[in-house]
């Protein structure tokens, strides 16, 4: 999960980067083309893959296709406001997918989740506000299209319980590619089309490169471990944006702002110690 919020991020920053010169339409289509190119190369020469006919089967299966929409419009809805506010605004309100997994698991799929647990996941919440110190004009209407986006990634992690084992995660990622390309691809339908340099081009690549990366790998996390485990690892991706937004923009983070981080591990760990089973708690 660490590693897959690593790898969004810098995609939101590649992406956010080359959105300045290119229609939002066109580069989510262009990006995600060449994502699906680099997934078709490695599920055919590297993945051991299922008999054609049983691999179109696997792509095609119900819950394969209603996380792949999911993530169509979660790509969609929150890129588009990602492109029209800073990172590290978009990259917080994202951060609070586990509390909207945590709810909608609560709402939707009947499970607890204690007082205890809502408590931490505010307290990481909090760091995350700490962080980014919202303003009036950091929260504007682009915030709620951020949050609907958000919305819209908490459904699709939970879609995933629902996708048979037998169902191998290249074939949810390449799935979920194409699904989320063709989306795009009709969206641009509607907008004029511009030329591309070769600069944008290598930025669109290495950001298909890390955005495969991070649908592989948390297909591999919501599948292999409890949500309650691996979403608190989520906040680590608002670090990582703060690095970036350091690197890229010059934002350099004030008192507030490291008060908010260390909040955010801290709950996090926290989190993640309170989640693990009985047995595997030290004895006294």
């Amino acid at each position: 999960m660490s590693a897959a919020m690593l790898s969004f991020v810098l995609n939101d920053s590649l992406t956010k980067f080359v959105s300045a010169s290119i229609a939002a339409p066109q580069l989510i289509f262009l990006r995600g083309l060449l994502a699906c190119i680099g997934l078709i190369w490695l599920a055919v020469t590297v993945s051991k893959l299922p008999p054609w006919r049983e691999t179109l089967g696997h792509i095609c299966h119900k819950w394969v296709f209603i996380r792949s929409f999911l993530d169509g419009m979660a790509s969609l809805v929150y890129l588009s406001a990602l492109f029209n506010m800073p990172l590290a605004n978009a990259t917080a309100i994202n951060m609070s997918t586990p509390l909207l997994i945590a709810l909608l698991s609560a709402l939707l799929l009947g499970q607890r989740v204690s007082g205890r647990h809502w408590g931490i996941m505010g307290v990481g919440f909090f760091g995350v506000l700490l962080v980014v110190q919202p303003q009036a004009d950091g929260f504007n209407a682009w915030a709620w299209v951020a949050l609907a986006g958000t919305l819209f990634h908490a459904l699709r992690d939970l879609s995933v319980r629902f996708i048979p084992d037998h169902v191998p995660s290249m074939l949810i990622t390449l799935g979920t590619a194409i699904t989320a390309t063709l989306m795009a691809g009709l969206w641009a339908l509607w907008h004029p089309w511009q030329s591309v340099t070769w600069a944008e081009w290598g930025l669109m690549t290495g950001a298909a490169v890390f955005l495969s990366i991070g649908y592989f790998l948390l297909i591999k996390a919501t599948r292999m471990a409890d949500m309650s485990v691996i979403a608190p690892f989520r906040y680590l991706g608002l670090l990582t944006a703060v690095v970036m937004g350091f690197v890229v923009w010059g934002d350099v983070p004030n008192t507030l702002a490291w008060v908010g981080m260390a909040l955010l591990v801290g709950a996090s760990l926290t989190m993640l110690h309170m989640s693990r089973p009985a047995s595997q708690h030290p004895q006294p």
